[in-house]
């Protein structure tokens, strides 16, 4: 059965929370401190894109969950129609206005270890470092970044290396992508949280 402890810190400002969901423990043999290392990554991507909770706001959540390539391929099959595995899965919130004092829930980033883990190996890049690609990509998604045009491909990107400059992770795109980053994930801002 899978790992379900959450954890939560203050993000940039204190009012932005990431609580990290391990629904696959075979993540903390494969990155050592990875729950810690997937906030960092989240709150990188939120300080580099000037994310997350505004003056007024009662704060924000964004919720990563860590899990194996089957648990993917399912939620990838119901909400995107596909019935395959995919590096990570990008869910933004409903839109909703939070009730008064609760946080507003930015959404949900999932990514599957077998898909991460073979992408880096055919990178020839850290598993760790492939990580915090996907976690910052996915967090961008959340906040209304996209890869659609050159020129959205092409701010999301610089915004996906200033996070990852301060995480110490050399910027994927500079020396060619990491494998399988681009087309290989999914979002969907119409759906809620899953």
């Amino acid at each position: 059965m899978a790992d379900r402890a959450t954890s939560a810190e203050p993000g940039p400002g204190p009012l932005v929370a990431v609580a990290v969901a391990l629904e696959d423990p075979d993540w903390r043999t494969a990155v050592p401190g990875v729950e810690r290392w997937a906030r960092r990554a989240a709150l990188a991507a939120l300080g580099a894109a000037g994310g997350g909770a505004g003056p007024g706001d009662a704060g924000a959540e964004v919720s990563l969950v860590l899990a194996d390539d089957r648990f993917v391929r399912r939620l990838n099959r119901r909400y995107r129609g596909r019935d395959a595995a995919t590096n990570v899965l990008a869910f933004g919130g409903d839109g909703t206005p939070p009730p008064a004092g609760a946080p507003r829930l930015l959404g949900d980033v999932v990514v599957a270890l077998g898909r991460a883990r073979g992408e880096a190996a055919a990178g020839g890049i850290p598993l760790r470092d492939h990580l915090a690609h996907l976690v910052v990509h996915g967090v961008l998604h959340l906040l209304g970044y996209d890869h659609g045009t050159d020129a959205e491909a092409a701010h999301m990107e610089r915004t996906e290396a200033l996070a990852l400059a301060g995480l110490g992770v050399p910027d994927p795109h500079a020396r060619g992508g990491h494998a399988g980053s681009g087309a290989e994930h999914g979002h969907d801002d119409r759906e809620g949280r899953f």
